[in-house]
């Protein structure tokens, strides 16, 4: 508290002061003993003055009137502010040409590059530093170090260096808000597992009506609005006839009876069944199956010829067919949600770690387009062994979600979350809540196995609930289903991340694996000596997976791949020193 004291300046203070120091003000023994700072008035500061707002239609104070702006006026008013000089285009920024902008003449902002530069303030001391490890500056002419940029570094011989990977393109944003975006592979497949597709788009709905209205054979193999060819390129054709398949010719009594075989449907179990009234997703639709008993995979199939078989154009690719990832014996860092970002999987990757994932991405927020939820899919250039981790409740959600990143994203294999302990995941279905519905998990790992040539990965925990594991009973048979990797997490999702992880129910999991499955333990990974012992106790399992460890002890990866108990602090900075230099220089 403040308070003003009886003034003790010389006699020549302004008369103002002497006049505003009156006897009734308290003195400042006596402002102390209230526990008021006293302040001599001189160093006080007269409160600001703040006028009444003005309503509108009356007169203020000049006398005039206050004129009320129209939108369309205000609209005109930022048009014209955009299309100042400061407000450069951000491509003409970047490539210093005004050739470079897509819209051109229409473009909102201005191109006039001298008019900018000659109202540009003065660079800043220094040098670019993108300019000065040889990077082509994405700031360009609006860098506050222009004067340092190299002449002749252009976009086209600019070496590859720092980038990042798996931005989210303007134009693939605008088909998911508008719901747009071709799913073909995926709304196929689920129509073939005999699923009910839920969120069907637009395109898909336009396409199909096309089918039913057109009974070309032609035009019946179109799909969301592409040609024939063009979806025999991007999906592999099956030309060799199946004896299950064929038609069967009643010639007995001169009726052709084609009988076709359905895809058999997934069998429900008691849960499932339940689900049907509540939600309706995820689960089979046998009328839907009556409907298109004419489909075979999603297309047409012509019946002039009575001798003929029906033929597979889209088949599901086999699991040697996919690209291999070894994760035998491979430092993996765990994708660790809100820390395991981009900056610190590459520190981590500067210490030692040979395989990285991407924070847990919500499917639904992927298929709508969120930017924040895209920022998760981010790769950088050092991370040459990739992977993103997505989420979600549904087959066709998650098959959806996963032709999607595999069109637009550099990845090197996709992991689904089926272990997330977070209540808000849990109640929507998806995370640890799908280790009770073991059909559920079947059809999500074929749907999302059948769209992507990438190898598919699960990650889930022992159980739901502590002292009832249910990880053991999907092991056997996930990698028939499509699956090339299974992470188990030795905790259930009601311990969370109390007590030890049950690493003897890991290694019983893993001598049911098949030979061909990559099994990977998780949970207490602080060391070398933690890791070398889960390798060397069950050979079943190819790597283990460090998460807590890498934020207790970042430098456990550096630990673990030159096996020492701890690396010193002086011998870990000129290591993350010289990873640095020799990452610049190349």
């Amino acid at each position: 508290m403040a308070a003003t004291a009886p003034a003790t300046d010389p006699p020549d203070s302004s008369p103002a002061i002497a006049t505003a120091s009156s006897p009734s003000l308290p003195t400042a023994e006596e402002l102390v003993a209230r526990a008021v700072a006293p302040v001599k008035p001189v160093f006080l500061c007269p409160p600001p003055v703040r006028e009444a707002p003005k309503e509108e239609g009356k007169v203020g104070g000049s006398g005039v009137k206050s004129e009320k702006k129209s939108k369309r006026q205000i609209r005109r008013e930022r048009q014209q502010e955009k299309k100042s000089t400061s407000h450069l285009c951000i491509e003409v920024g970047k490539r210093g040409s005004v050739d470079a902008c897509k819209y051109g003449a229409s473009c909102r902002f201005s191109h006039d590059i001298s008019a900018y530069l000659a109202q540009k303030p003065a660079d800043l001391e220094g040098t670019c530093p993108f300019a000065g490890s040889g990077i082509l500056c994405p700031y360009g002419l609006t860098c506050r170090y222009f004067s340092t940029h190299k002449d002749n570094l252009s976009p086209e011989n600019c070496p590859e260096g720092n980038r990042e990977l798996n931005t989210l393109n303007k134009d693939t944003q605008k088909l998911l808000w508008k719901n747009k975006y071709d799913f073909s592979k995926a709304s196929t497949q689920i129509k073939l597992l005999g699923l009910k597709d839920i969120k069907k788009n637009k395109v898909n709905a336009t396409s199909d009506e096309q089918k039913a209205d057109n009974n070309c054979t032609d035009k019946s193999c179109e799909l969301n609005g592409r040609d024939k060819c063009e979806s025999r390129c991007c999906l592999s054709v099956n030309v060799e006839p199946e004896s299950t398949l064929c038609k069967e010719t009643d010639s007995s009594n001169g009726v052709n009876s084609e009988q076709f075989v359905e895809p058999r449907p997934l069998k429900k179990s008691k849960v499932e069944a339940d689900e049907t009234k509540n939600l309706g997703a995820g689960i089979h639709d046998n009328e839907a199956e009556s409907e298109d008993h004419k489909l075979s995979n999603g297309f047409e199939v012509p019946s002039n010829n009575q001798s003929s078989c029906r033929v597979d154009l889209i088949t599901t690719p086999h699991l040697r067919e996919k690209k291999i990832v070894d994760f035998r014996e491979k430092l993996y860092l765990a994708p660790l949600t809100t820390v395991g970002n981009l900056p610190f999987r590459r520190l981590c990757k500067t210490l030692g770690a040979d395989i990285t994932c991407g924070e847990m991405a919500m499917c639904s927020n992927l298929l709508q387009g969120q930017a924040s939820e895209w920022a998760l899919l981010r790769r950088h250039s050092s991370e040459d062994l990739f992977g993103v981790q997505i989420c979600g409740p549904y087959p066709d959600t998650i098959a959806r979600t996963v032709e999607l990143v595999d069109n637009e994203c550099s990845v090197d294999f996709i992991d689904i979350n089926m272990g997330c302990p977070i209540d808000i995941v849990v109640n929507k279905g998806a995370g640890s809540s799908l280790l009770t519905k073991p059909m559920r998990i079947k059809s999500i790992v074929q749907a999302a196995s059948a769209v992507t040539e990438r190898p598919l990965t699960v990650k889930v925990r022992t159980a739901l609930f502590e002292g009832r594991n249910r990880a053991d009973s999907i092991v056997s048979d996930i990698y028939d289903w499509g699956a090339s990797a299974l992470t188990i997490h030795g905790r259930s999702r009601q311990q969370r991340y109390s007590k030890l992880a049950d690493w003897d129910y890991i290694y019983q999991c893993a001598q049911k694996a098949p030979d061909n499955l990559h099994v990977i333990g998780n949970g207490d990974v602080f060391s070398f000596t933690d890791w070398n012992k889960h390798l060397s106790d069950c050979s079943k399992i190819s790597t283990c997976m460090i998460a807590r460890g890498a934020l207790i002890k970042m430098h456990s990866t550096l630990a673990c791949c030159s096996q020492q108990h701890d690396v010193p602090a002086w011998q870990l900075w000129q290591f993350v020193l010289s990873q640095s230099a020799s990452e610049q220089l190349s």
